[in-house]
């Protein structure tokens, strides 16, 4: 599987998503932005603070000319993969339902956090049990996800929430929710399980000597 890697101005996770998919043999390619012709078995959106954040998160990468390609791709039902303001391009894009947030507690968040697996019935996260929880780290200011009711009531029937935050237990508490996001949505993913989003950061977490290895387990899921 061919992966692509999109670089804006503001990225800063581009390198480690890109040892993490070499790590474990894909073949990758970081491209920059203005690039407005890629072919990718998977596209990859990394985490930063595109444009640092101006208007909102990634309310200009956007417009980007790799963005045309991108929304090429998702047509022909190619994968997507967007971590943090990557996910947050993908709301942008309306690629993805709902809308993101400034956190509750109005400060940026940075630490591992427990995810509980709501959906394996999918390639990200195939090589996960249901209801395993992974620990990942997050780094947001604005993970806040929402959405209204019909679009929640939506992601639930068709199987689109695929992570929430959790305690080590596994269960969702308001505790245990580090954002203020609705039903502790941590990640979804788009009707045909193509394009998916999540606040964590896998890439952070594929070396043990780093803290966990749980990243490793969720991007190999597309090796399937």
């Amino acid at each position: 599987m061919k992966v692509v890697i999109i670089k804006f101005p503001g990225t800063n996770c581009d390198e480690d998503t890109k040892y993490a998919f070499d790590k474990l043999g894909f073949k990758c390619e970081i491209i920059n932005h203005k690039q407005d012709k890629f072919c990718a078995d998977l596209v990859v959106l990394p985490g930063g603070f595109s444009y640092g954040d101006y208007l909102r998160t990634a309310a200009i990468s956007k417009f980007s000319p790799a963005m045309s390609e991108v929304l090429n791709h998702a047509k022909k039902g190619g994968y997507i993969l967007g971590i943090c303001n990557g996910f947050q391009m993908l709301l942008e894009l309306k690629l993805l339902e709902g809308a993101m947030l400034k956190n509750k507690n109005l400060n940026f968040i940075s630490k591992f956090q427990n995810l509980k697996v709501i959906s394996n019935n999918n390639k990200f996260l195939s090589k996960s049990n249901k209801d395993e929880v992974l620990n990942i780290p997050i780094a947001h200011g604005e993970g806040n996800y929402y959405a209204d009711e019909k679009t929640i009531k939506s992601l639930e029937e068709n199987d689109q929430i695929i992570l929430k935050y959790c305690d080590e237990f596994g269960k969702t508490t308001n505790e245990s929710n580090p954002n203020g996001s609705v039903l502790n949505i941590a990640g979804i993913c788009d009707k045909n399980k193509k394009i998916f989003g999540l606040m964590p950061h896998p890439e952070r977490a594929c070396e043990e000597i780093l803290g966990g290895s749980d990243g490793v387990k969720m991007l190999k899921g597309f090796l399937c």
